[in-house]
């Protein structure tokens, strides 16, 4: 059922206070088991065979040297599995399609992209695996490849798919197009509304593709038995879809999978897609042996969905007093090998932080030879954001407005209509946006070479299918069984919070853990920030349910109406006014009768969360840049973030802290760099490179709660807002340090010296 608790504001005694996380002690001694942790016995060792080329069609695959190898126990290529239809599924914020999935986990007709898998082995050790795949012959005609969006999109641009055509198109093209789909959105009178603006702003941006970065390499163990029985030890963000993709590619009854969820070491969106699961289970299956896979860090820079680079126009006129009439967007977003970039989720958050009347938003979803995307942190909205705040921030310095009066003039609210759809409730975009303009960081001084930026983001939030299951034991204690993944380490801290806030119990009364897909009813990726959201409404609707049982169970022992017992302060008591009163009875005096008063108690819940509260957030950032080097040091950052209600504060804070370091590393230092053979670069953090400590100085958070009237404790996603404005908050310091405006990223040291150089020239500064 579609489920929608309702806010109710009351005491709170453990929620919004700072307990110490439950898995951290596992995690800081190095007891905590990581997917490569798990082993068992007779296990061999999986390696892929990955494509040299971008773009080429196979003709052919031999493997049987590799199979005579002694050692090697299984070898799987294209013909060990079905092709699929398209048939569409959600796989966190983005969407899949079963046809393509089984074509990038294994090429089929062509190799698309450098590192698609062709051929996979599985052998008694790393070093004979390894050595097979030398064995295997492969023989590749090469083709024509296109690694730059905008040259994708041209009709001479070589063709990844012959038998795509744009969808969204009317009437359908008659020719096929790396354009995978066009997306409008639109509200108003477009033109009109831009004959009214006394000052329009058109501006180009690009942006590369960027990784999520997590540590963790993707790693799997699977165990096939002979009756068709298979196990999967994964680190995943949604065990239960990655067992329903699995079954789905392999032809398998879901209910013959049992997908058991590790101990996640990063995924950010990262580890939403099925990559070497499959192969995995393909190869046990062969051998009859466990099989391990492990991804090497070049692996996974080189088949594993980076976020999508991208080419944006942004135009928005506005009035003389600073109001905003007219607003349009064209996004041109990589999808990388296969269809289904993240422009779907973009197109919404491009202009949703302001109230515009007159507004038209255009994506197109582009495919090139690259790795497939997959969802990266508010997939998509860093991008567009960059370009709307950039032009934004221009158009305040035009106006000579401050910059965050002008956001403020033009600012969303409650009953806001969004251009695409629904219209807003109570949010607190507004509130970031006072307490940044009030925060000393705002007026501070600066100094040479330094400047000051503001950006905001907005992002939707997600609920859908969720379970779990409240056991009371027979101390008193409870385990909460989640199925929502713990993907940042504080869902299960915040989860434990809420249910010993609604028990009235001590903290570390409530074991939570994460389990299998065998324990509970289907459970949604952990992904559009719907953890602690929908995690957290399933666990207090258990915990609910597990209160009208203890309390059943007292009116029985006491004999007493059931309205006569009041649960409070994890005790059941006489309701006020009972005509009957007895001796209250604790949580553990219950627990302790339970055998004998009709067994085990427990509650459970399975829900469709919806009602999601979307986030807002306003950043501060100011930047120091080095005219010799072009080198830009960020001084101090402050982030206004309304995160509805903070669980576990430390943890928010943490959150919006990781958000905008990714996004720092986003803006100043991270990109893919291919070579004119369309082969990846630098597949490794030596040369991928990633914020270190000393490219970050501490950064602020200030927490508004506006509650989210559609959770019982108010909250809203906080993981994704936070990595949305970094980019185009740093480009605009950038800006007022330097005179200079830059419309590309990364901003790294010869980019920003180039532009110094041409505003030193006489060239336009934009």
């Amino acid at each position: 059922m579609s489920t929608m608790v309702k806010y109710e504001e009351k005491p709170l005694k453990i929620v919004g206070t700072r307990p110490i996380r439950p898995d951290g002690v596992d995690k800081v001694t190095g007891r905590a088991r990581f997917a490569a942790d798990y082993s068992l016995p007779g296990q061999l060792i999986g390696k892929v065979l990955r494509s040299p080329h971008a773009h080429a069609r196979i003709k052919s695959v031999d493997t049987t040297a590799a199979q005579s190898l002694p050692g090697v126990k299984a070898v799987v290529t294209r013909d060990d599995f079905a092709d699929m239809p398209s048939e569409f599924a959600a796989a966190g914020e983005l969407t899949i399609n079963f046809r393509d999935v089984t074509r990038n986990m294994m090429a089929r007709e062509k190799v698309l992209y450098d590192g698609h898998p062709v051929a996979a082995v599985a052998a008694i050790s790393e070093s004979i695996a390894r050595e097979a795949l030398k064995l295997i012959k492969v023989e590749y005609e090469v083709l024509p490849h296109v690694i730059d969006v905008v040259e994708a999109m041209k009709p001479d641009a070589p063709l990844l798919h012959e038998e795509q055509f744009t969808d969204g198109v009317t009437p359908k093209p008659d020719k096929p197009s790396n354009i995978a789909k066009r997306l409008v959105f639109a509200r108003g009178d477009l033109e009109a509304g831009f004959k009214q603006a006394d000052i329009v702003v058109e501006r180009e941006f690009n942006t590369k593709p960027v990784h999520q970065g997590y540590i963790e390499p993707q790693a799997c163990l699977a165990s096939a038995s002979e009756d068709g029985q298979v196990e999967l030890w994964t680190g995943t963000q949604g065990h239960f879809v990655f067992r329903a993709q699995c079954a789905k590619v392999l032809q398998m009854d879901v209910g013959k999978l049992r997908v058991v969820p590790t101990e996640l070491g990063g995924g950010f969106g990262g580890k939403n897609n099925i990559y070497t699961e499959p192969l995995a289970i393909a190869l046990s299956r062969k051998s009859h042996r466990p099989v391990k896979m492990v991804m090497t860090r070049e692996e996974v820079f080189r088949a594993t969905g980076p976020t999508s680079g991208a080419n944006v126009k942004v135009k928005i006129g506005c009035t003389k007093d600073g109001r905003i009439i007219a607003a349009e967007a064209e996004l041109n977003f990589q999808a990388g090998a296969f269809a289904g970039s993240s422009v779907g989720m973009a197109c919404p958050c491009t202009f949703t932080r302001y109230d515009i009347d007159n507004v038209k938003v255009v994506g197109h979803d582009v495919t090139v030879n690259r790795p497939k995307v997959a969802a990266y942190r508010a997939p998509g909205a860093p991008i567009i954001v960059f370009g709307v705040e950039s032009v934004i921030d221009e158009l305040a310095k035009t106006l000579g407005i401050d910059p965050i009066e002008f956001r403020l003039k033009n600012a969303a609210k409650e009953g806001t209509q969004t251009y695409y759809g629904p219209k807003l409730g109570p949010i607190g975009y507004i509130e970031t946006l006072n307490k940044a303009k009030a925060h000393p960081h705002y007026s501070a001084p600066l100094g040479l070479n330094q400047g000051r930026g503001i950006a905001t983001g907005f992002w939707f939030n997600i609920g859908m299918e969720t379970s779990s299951r409240l056991n009371v034991n027979e101390d008193g204690t409870v385990t909460l069984i989640m199925g929502t993944v713990d993907v940042a380490g504080g869902s299960r801290a915040s989860m434990a919070m809420m249910v010993a806030e609604e028990l009235g119990i001590a903290y570390d009364r409530v074991r939570p853990v994460i389990g299998d897909t065998t324990t509970l009813g289907f459970n949604f990726i952990t992904a559009g920030s719907r953890g602690t959201f929908a995690g957290g409404m399933a666990a207090v609707l258990s915990a609910r349910q597990a209160i009208e049982r203890l309390r059943q169970r007292v009116a029985q022992i006491r004999e007493v109406a059931l309205e006569d017992v009041l649960w409070k302060d994890g005790s059941a008591v006489p309701a006020p006014g009972s005509a009957k009163q007895f001796t209250p009875m604790s949580l553990v005096e219950i627990a302790r009768m339970a055998g004998k008063t009709g067994g085990s108690i427990s509650g459970q819940s399975e829900i469709n969360a919806q009602g999601a509260g979307p986030g807002f957030c306003t950043h501060i950032v100011d930047v120091e840049v080095d005219k010799q080097t072009g080198a830009v040091k960020i001084l101090r950052y402050t982030i206004v973030q309304d995160v509805g209600k903070a669980i576990h504060p430390a943890y928010v804070e943490g959150q919006m802290q990781g958000a905008a370091v990714q996004g720092i590393g986003w803006s100043l230092n991270e990109e893919y760099f291919y070579g004119a053979d369309g082969v990846l670069q630098n597949p490794g953090f030596l040369d991928y490179r990633v914020p270190v400590a000393s490219d970050v100085p501490y950064i602020d958070t200030v927490i508004v709660e506006v509650p989210n009237p559609n959770h019982p404790y108010g909250v809203r996603g906080c993981g994704e807002v936070s990595i949305i404005p970094p980019i185009a908050a740093i480009s605009n310091a950038i800006n007022n340090a330097m005179g200079v405006r830059l419309r590309s990223q990364p901003m790294s040291p010869p980019v920003v010296l180039k532009a110094l150089g041409e505003a030193a020239g006489g060239k336009s500064k934009g």
